[in-house]
């Protein structure tokens, strides 16, 4: 059943990237173990400097950061000495577990090709992997699966999910998608999670003679699944979910079980124990001023990508 719906905020993750919000969210902070999701673009006009896009370095812990794009392309570098473009179809997975820096560039002359448009979903990592140690990986469109049907286009970005195993490496159940779906197409969730939800990127569904657009995320309890019904052409969704880690803190970009160990995150960015990536480290985002302390509600400073 519908339980919750989200509408998205706007955001501002650089000096002229604004985004819309949808998790973190009061009511709502995860849904199995997403604790965060942006939705940038699209951008399809040409700005007098593409490097106000720009994301600086910043740091990161007890979190995987997914990154997928449906058009223009991102130049990912980490403290790894990892340097990657992004292209659409394809998924930047980055595990941040006891560390890492990273910055988010659009200097690629394909950078707003066709319209720059991404979705960033940050997953919390079980308990007995929050320290684990970083890594990076970036897969490619034939590495996932597709899957389609009458009205039905969908790509498991990762988990499991209407019988698909993806190969992107995990540490908890869950499931991740990309669908999009023709006029009048009927659809309905995955059974194999526990906590389930999706957000409307383009388009509109009906769900029980109610109408649902754009910009929104749908939460969904358990109990009977509802008939889901796309109102428009090329309803564009994005489902995610998995099984529930528990409680986590989120203060800017660090996620812990434990709010000690943001407190030592913070500090550790402060007096730059941090490495930044080696080809991107004349700059970085400092430590916000906010001075609220970490809890389980969303943060004072904005977190960023």
């Amino acid at each position: 059943m519908l339980e919750l719906v989200i509408e998205s905020r706007t955001a501002a993750i650089s000096a002229e990237m604004k985004v819309k919000r949808i998790l973190p969210f009061r009511l709502r902070r995860m849904i199995g173990p997403f604790i965060f999701m942006d939705h940038a673009g699209p951008i399809d006009n040409l700005i007098a400097s593409p490097s106000d896009l720009d994301v600086l370095p910043h740091p990161h812990i007890g979190l995987s950061t997914v990154s997928y794009l449906f058009g223009g392309e991102v130049t990912h570098r980490d403290s790894l000495g990892m340097e990657q473009i992004i292209r659409p179809g394809e998924v930047n997975w980055m595990t941040a577990g006891s560390g890492i820096a990273h910055s988010e560039r659009f200097e690629s002359p394909s950078a707003l090709a066709g319209g720059l448009e991404m979705i960033q979903t940050w997953v919390a990592l079980p308990e007995q992997d929050e320290e684990t140690t970083p890594s990076f990986t970036n897969y490619k469109p034939e590495q996932l699966p597709i899957y389609t049907d009458k009205g039905i286009w969908m790509r498991l970005i990762a988990g499991n999910a209407y019988g698909l195993q993806s190969q992107v490496h995990t540490n908890s159940p869950l499931f991740y998608l990309h669908v999009v779906l023709q006029k009048n197409t009927l659809f309905g969730l995955p059974k194999e999670h526990a906590e389930r939800g999706f957000y409307i990127v383009k388009g509109a569904v009906e769900i029980a003679g109610m109408t649902y657009n754009e910009g929104k995320m749908l939460v969904f309890s358990h109990g009977v699944d509802p008939r889901i019904i796309a109102k428009e052409e090329a309803t564009t969704l994005m489902l995610l979910g998995g099984e529930s880690l528990g409680d986590r803190f989120i203060w800017w970009n660090f996620v812990s079980s434990r709010k000690e160990r943001i407190e030592q995150a913070k500090e550790d960015w402060k007096q730059g124990r941090f490495i930044l990536p080696p080809n991107d480290n004349n700059e970085f985002i400092p430590l916000p001023t906010d001075k609220s302390r970490p809890s389980d509600a969303p943060p004072g400073p904005e977190p960023l990508s």
